[in-house]
């Protein structure tokens, strides 16, 4: 890898609440880390722990063995590809790119034939695991695309997470993760309809959910969220928009390939019905507010 097997330069473009910890990461693993965001403050947040600023994408993968996005979207990803000072035109010396943002699967394989066509390699590899997960180098990440491209990128996969899987072809990564969002959202609103017949059944909400916890209904969500669903607090996390963002994606899927997923959309309109009243910027664990709401608790 690089100018040596252990560690590499790598060219990070996007430093929001996940991307920022899994840069600091791949520092503390001895990466060289050349980082790029819009935002400048989120650049000085890496640039205080080591990172050197790049003032564009071209820019952060000069001379970098690699260049890693975790952008918010498909337009952001594309813009980084193929826009001005965009990585098509100016990549990486190692000349692979890996996206570990959620985005569109036929976006994916869009880039994927474009880059390769370049001679650039391509990997999808979005994450789960949330800011959390991403805090601790304990992601888990599923990738798609080439084969030697994904044995060129798990080195530094392993700075960032704990569970690393090849899934298959271009565009394989990103349909994984979206099953994963699947799951999640649905997850999320069962643990807030508990929430919401617990507490009117009068029961202790913190015993309900240690109950929970220990038997065949307990989840990730329900222990690392369920706190903040009890307590009320909507506060930082994996935004509502976000989740949107994601379920979206899922059911854009879905309708391409003629599958139904009631629960799903569902859920997605109670994610719509929480970025209405203001929630978007919140938590994913806001959604308990649309119960509060539906049960006359807005108050919590």
């Amino acid at each position: 890898m690089g100018r040596n097997e252990e560690t590499g330069t790598i060219g990070f473009i996007g430093l929001g609440t996940m991307g920022r910890e899994m840069a600091r990461n791949l520092m503390k693993a001895g990466h060289t880390v050349r980082a790029f965001d819009v935002v400048a403050s989120a650049v000085d947040a890496v640039t205080s722990a080591g990172a050197i600023a790049a003032s564009n994408p071209a820019d952060a993968a000069r001379g970098a063995d690699i260049a890693i996005l975790m952008l918010p979207d498909t337009p952001q990803v594309e813009e980084v590809v193929y826009g001005p000072h965009g990585l098509l035109a100016a990549p990486p010396s190692g000349r692979l790119i890996v996206d570990m943002s959620t985005i569109s699967p036929v976006a994916v394989r869009r880039m994927h034939r474009d880059l390769k066509a370049a001679g650039i390699g391509f990997v999808d590899a979005p994450v789960s695991g949330g800011p959390i997960g991403a805090q601790n180098a304990a992601l888990s990440i599923m990738a798609g695309g080439d084969a030697e491209d994904f044995v060129r990128a798990e080195p530094y996969f392993r700075a960032m997470g704990t569970t690393i899987t090849h899934v298959g072809a271009a565009g394989a990564g990103q349909a994984v993760k979206l099953c994963n969002q699947l799951i999640c959202g649905i997850n999320i609103q069962a643990i807030c309809e508990a929430i919401a017949l617990g507490r009117a059944s009068g029961v202790d909400l913190t015993q309900l959910r240690n109950v929970l916890l220990g038997g065949s209904a307990a989840s990730w969500m329900l222990d690392k969220l369920g706190p903040a669903m009890i307590e009320g607090d909507a506060g930082a996390g994996f935004r509502i928009d976000l989740m949107l963002k994601d379920l979206r994606l899922v059911l854009e899927q879905a309708q391409s390939l003629a599958v139904p997923l009631p629960a799903t959309g569902l859920v997605t309109s109670q994610y719509l019905e929480a970025k209405a009243h203001g929630e978007g910027t919140n938590g994913n664990q806001a959604l308990f507010r649309v119960y509060d709401r539906m049960t006359n608790r807005a108050d919590g």
